[in-house]
């Protein structure tokens, strides 16, 4: 007699579950918008959701781990579905999307690509605007070209970021549907779940993100990463892999900050295994495909032109952008009144990713599974510390925890220095770590603890009606002991609006000095909103980077009209 077939594990069930549920997040809505505008999209996702009732059902009662990798492939489909049609209905994008696709249709006309600006594109819809310190907004493509070249076949899509939009969805589509057949079939619904369920990547997806092209590149990469090379080999996989390290890196500036990392964990894997000299051999063979595909791919911009597109690529390194985030720039913009030492948050940003990298090298055998984690916690301290930054990265996190146990990285070679090898090595190796830390510790708390350099007071309102400003006056006080040039606006909210023109005051406020400054709304009136609100007037100013912040609701609410005339 037969033996009977083995169930599935209790947890593979209950992943295929989970990520049958995560598909029910956003589907609502989009069914709602397709009800009135595309009845037959409706009808789909309809299907859908019976697809979702049934495959839920199915992965509680199949007896067979076969039939239940069928429920796991058919939840797959029907995320893939929902994402394409969720697309279908939202297909603009943002700024993102926008600027990628205007970036095509530069380089089909044969234009410049980097350092042109393109204001015309921002300040409506879903495009907003990135002001800089410098008192301005960035309105140029800050990216590497890899996103704009998959861009410009699909033109003929339409106009606005749809073409872009597409090509982010369609690399998430595909990269998805790719480490799902990596991945050991009891773990594919997690990745169902991660990369096309809960909504928030299809959604970056929509919005026409280069990083989602970064990442659909990077997940063959990270599947089994600390194997690439083993034996000291590469093979036809390993130079695939290397080639997608590449090209991720051509796609966006994310997977610049993860690549050191892999790199250190693949070397201190293969030098366990190899020896020093292999294992460098082996690094530098992935190093080279991977620099070797990137510059392929570059090459067109690099010898048009080549000051632009190196200007271009560095852009989000440079640009100076304003403070925004949910990281620890949160100190300075809502819990004080700003500081005087705003590009400290970036100098720490920068020394928490060296001394993570460099804590990853010491104790890679405890930390090589986090490798895949570790770069992003650096932008938590960086003066754009969006959210966004680890969202759209968080696959990597899956499949690294899958694919790349602690397991991996018993034999790796950490480097040992007498210091912590000797008798006292628990407490060397504990003062190493803080060591290492410290700058970054230092130089966040340097940026959080600095004093706002500007004393700002409103000194008169123009209304233009009971709930209006048409004209706003201060009196500025420079505290410090270097001449600033201080660009205004109101903020009601976590974002900022757009700078407020100086219609009378000093272009540059000497040091110790007063001025009055007469400011008028970007769109001629700035709506008052309620009691409940709270109002921020901020002042930055770029050289140095400082921020000084005020409440000013209660003034703009009660001062009376006594500003001059127009």
């Amino acid at each position: 007699m037969s033996a009977s077939p083995e169930p599935p594990e209790q947890w593979h069930r209950v992943l295929t579950l989970l990520s049958a549920v995560s598909l029910f997040i956003g589907t609502r809505s989009v069914w709602s918008q397709a009800a009135s505008h595309r009845v037959w999209l409706a009808a789909v996702i309809s299907v859908c959701y019976a697809s979702i009732l049934v495959c839920g059902a199915l992965s509680l009662v199949v007896v067979r781990r076969r039939s239940l990798a069928r429920v796991d492939l058919t939840v797959l489909v029907t995320a893939v579905v929902l994402v394409l049609g969720t697309w279908v209905m939202a297909h603009q994008g943002g700024d993102e999307a926008v600027l990628t696709t205007q970036a095509a249709r530069e380089l089909t006309a044969g234009s410049p690509v980097y350092g042109q600006p393109w204001p015309w594109l921002f300040g409506h819809g879903n495009v907003a605007y990135t002001p800089t310190v410098y008192g301005g907004y960035d309105f140029t493509y800050g990216y590497p070209p890899l996103a704009v070249l998959l861009t410009a076949p699909l033109l003929w899509l339409g106009h606005g970021g749809a073409p872009a939009t597409a090509m982010a969805t369609g690399a998430l589509v595909a990269g998805s549907v790719l480490v799902w057949r990596m991945l050991p079939a009891p773990w594919r619904p997690a990745a169902t779940m991660v990369c096309l369920g809960f909504s928030f990547l299809p959604m970056y997806g929509r919005q026409g993100y280069p990083a989602i092209l970064a990442l659909a590149l990077l997940l063959p990469v990270v599947v089994r990463w600390p194997r690439i090379g083993a034996g000291g080999r590469l093979g036809r996989a390993g130079i695939a892999r290397a080639a997608c390290l590449g090209a991720a890196c051509a796609a966006q500036q994310l997977p610049w900050f993860v690549v050191p990392f892999l790199l250190a964990g693949i070397y201190a894997v293969r030098r366990g295994e190899l020896g020093p000299r292999a294992a460098a051999g082996v690094l530098l063979r992935i190093a080279g495909v991977a620099a070797t595909v990137w510059l392929l791919i570059n090459t067109y911009f690099l010898v048009l032109e080549p000051k632009a597109w190196l200007e271009g690529i560095a852009l989000p390194l440079t640009q100076g952008a304003t403070l925004h985030g949910q990281g620890l720039i949160g100190i300075s913009l809502y819990l004080t009144d700003g500081s005087d030492r705003i590009d400290w948050y970036g100098h720490a940003s920068l020394l928490l990713a060296a001394g993570l990298l460099a804590l990853f090298v010491l104790f890679v055998r405890r930390l090589g599974p986090a490798a895949t984690v570790l770069p992003w916690c650096a932008f938590f301290l960086a003066t754009r510390s969006q959210d966004g930054y680890y969202l759209m990265m968080t696959p990597l996190w899956l499949v690294s925890a899958v694919t790349a146990p602690l397991s991996e990285f018993a034999g790796a070679w950490q480097p040992r220095p007498r210091p912590l090898a000797g008798p006292q090595r628990r407490t060397a190796r504990l003062a190493a770590a803080v060591l290492v830390l410290l700058p970054a510790l230092a130089s966040a708390t340097a940026a959080a603890t600095g004093t706002p350099p500007l004393r700002m007071r409103v000194a008169a309102v123009r209304h233009s009606s009971p709930t209006g400003v048409s004209l706003l006056t201060l009196r500025v006080t420079n505290t410090g002991g270097t001449a600033l040039t201080p660009h205004f606006t109101l903020t009601t909210g976590q974002g900022m609006d757009p700078y407020w023109r100086i219609v009378s005051g000093p272009g540059s406020l000497p040091s110790h000095a007063t001025a009055r400054y007469e400011l008028r709304p970007w769109h001629g009136r700035f709506h008052i909103p309620g009691p409940h609100t709270r109002i921020r007037l901020r002042a930055f100013t770029a050289d140095p980077q400082t921020l000084s912040s005020t409440d000013v609701g209660p003034a703009l609410r009660t001062t009376t009209s006594s500003a001059p005339g127009n």
